[in-house]
């Protein structure tokens, strides 16, 4: 076997928002195990830290603190990964929030303009920002969104973030019709992932939360990371515009 078909990401750069932990994080370390280098962003530049080194230090990764839907932070998170490893050639928008549970109706507007701003147009803007900075100029590039299951059906309790998510699916649509063939754009569907993230959803009892699901368990970070370094790869070469929901089986019995 090839050294490149053990690892299919060798010699790629990748950007993974939102990964200091959680789902990022498993996206990031799954990358660098297939030969990416890594830059990664979050709010907190020790949980930052941390993950860097756990990742090997860098010659692996680098981190850039900041806020997701912040311009100046999302152009300084692609003029580092330009600066330490000289391109961006992979984008994994997973940064999400959902700072409200409850009926819709009751979500306050600015929550509301939040949730949209960070889950969906601050995808677009790092999207837009990376192919100025050469995505998929001299070589295919590759773009995973990580929306939501709650963005395939009505959910009674994450309703606006499920909106983000349904909104964000659309958006993947959209690029993977416009960017081809230079750039493939697909986005994953997680179910829920024990995260730290998702522990309001699981956390009071963990069994009967998994017990819908016909896996019989939740989630678990590297469950994601798997699927999204598949639809970064070559392998996915013929594979643009879709989501691919990661579920435990959980929407088979919604019909979604």
């Amino acid at each position: 076997m090839s050294d490149d078909a053990r690892m299919p990401h060798a010699g790629s750069v990748a950007i993974v928002t939102g990964a200091s932990r959680g789902i990022g994080y498993g996206i990031a370390e799954r990358l660098v195990a297939d030969g990416a280098r890594v830059v990664i962003t979050a709010r907190n530049q020790e949980s930052l830290d941390a993950a860097v080194a756990a990742l090997g230090g860098p010659d692996h990764a680098v981190a850039v603190a900041g806020n997701a839907a912040d311009d100046a932070h999302q152009n300084a998170a692609i003029a580092a990964a330009v600066q330490a490893y000289g391109k961006v050639d992979l984008l994994v928008n997973n940064t999400g929030i959902n700072p409200v549970y409850g009926p819709i109706i009751d979500t306050p507007i600015e929550a509301s303009r939040k949730i949209m701003e960070t889950n969906v147009i601050a995808a677009l803007s790092w999207t837009q920002k990376a192919i100025a900075a050469g995505l998929g100029k001299d070589a295919p590039g590759a773009i995973v969104n990580v929306a939501s299951v709650a963005g395939l059906g009505a959910t009674g309790v994450i309703g606006m973030y499920g909106v983000s998510k349904a909104a964000l699916i659309a958006l993947t649509r959209e690029l993977g019709m416009q960017l081809g063939p230079a750039i493939r754009v697909n986005a994953v569907a997680p179910a829920v992932v024990k995260t730290k993230f998702a522990e309001a959803l699981y956390a009071a009892d963990e069994d009967r939360a998994a017990r819908p699901y016909p896996m019989k368990r939740l989630g678990l970070p590297e469950d994601i990371a798997g699927a999204v370094s598949f639809l970064l790869s070559s392998d996915a070469a013929w594979i643009t515009g879709q989501t691919l929901v990661i579920d435990g089986g959980v929407t088979l019995r919604s019909g979604v």
